[in-house]
């Protein structure tokens, strides 16, 4: 009797994010459990999604509003330019940190059952999105008691904005989950890598800030910038530059697609390296 091998050439490596779609109902309930677990026995409780950024917003505006305003035509008052971008920017850093570390801390259900592991990043970067969206109604709050005038396009660049965070997010969220997985020095990187990009992002200055061309290519250049404008952009005398907002939306989905594959790459690894 003879032994026959079948060798086959290795599957290619593609996005197939259509299994989240259908692996939805576990991607809501990972949702679900990482937030009842992040305000789990804490007394405010949601409230601490606004606290944080209006904490914030208020350290800088005691200490660099002055500076900012009057180096740069921001066409709004500051603390409103502020607290905007400390709310898009809660989305990536903490959507960011939660991601990186989200394969690690659900070893044990990677080890035991077989479901796309895409989703368990995916559902970290959600949660920051669920902030995002009750921190915003505290934010409309503000608009009101400064006055700001509200464009109609507020509607549509608002999500805009958080759509291109998402995707950013996603992007390096995918790629330092893998990462930590192999690589346990990759946790201790990720806070300095954080902070380091809000200084090279416009969460508290505009891009028009500084003259120096060096600097303003690395801010056009960063996936982030381009939502920080659109989403300041639906207020009444603040400028858009929509080629800045093409180029952060090009680079966010470049992200995105090189996090995806590699997330997908070393897969197969994560239940013996988790």
């Amino acid at each position: 009797m003879s032994i026959r091998f079948k060798i086959e050439p290795q599957r290619k490596i593609s996005l197939n994010l259509a299994e989240l779609w259908k692996n939805r109902e576990l991607f809501y309930y990972f949702t679900w459990r990482d937030l009842k677990v992040k305000y789990k026995q804490t007394v405010l409780g949601l409230l601490w999604t606004i606290l944080q950024p209006l904490i914030m917003t208020l350290l800088f505006t005691l200490f660099l509003g002055d500076i900012i305003s009057v180096n740069s035509k921001i066409g709004i008052p500051y603390p409103v330019f502020a607290l905007s971008g400390m709310l898009l920017w809660n989305i990536f850093s903490s959507g960011v940190n939660n991601a990186a570390n989200s394969m690690v801390s659900n070893a044990n259900i990677i080890k035991k059952i077989y479901f796309p592991r895409l989703i368990i990043p995916f559902s970290a970067i959600l949660v920051s999105l669920v902030d995002f969206l009750f921190a915003l109604i505290i934010f409309i709050f503000l608009l009101f008691i400064y006055r700001v005038s509200i464009s109609p396009l507020i509607i549509l660049y608002i999500p805009l904005a958080a759509i291109i965070v998402c995707i950013t997010t996603s992007g390096f969220g995918m790629l330092l989950a893998a990462m930590n997985v192999k690589y346990r020095d990759v946790r201790y990187i990720i806070p300095f890598f954080v902070q380091g990009l809000m200084f090279i992002s416009p969460v508290i200055y505009p891009i028009s800030i500084t003259n120096n061309s060096f600097a303003q290519t690395i801010l056009k250049l960063n996936p982030l910038s381009g939502a920080f404008e659109l989403f300041r952009g639906g207020f009444t005398g603040y400028e858009v530059n929509f080629m800045n907002v093409l180029i952060s939306f090009g680079g966010s989905v470049l992200l995105f697609i090189l996090g995806v594959l590699y997330f997908k790459k070393t897969e197969n690894f994560f239940a013996d390296l988790a």
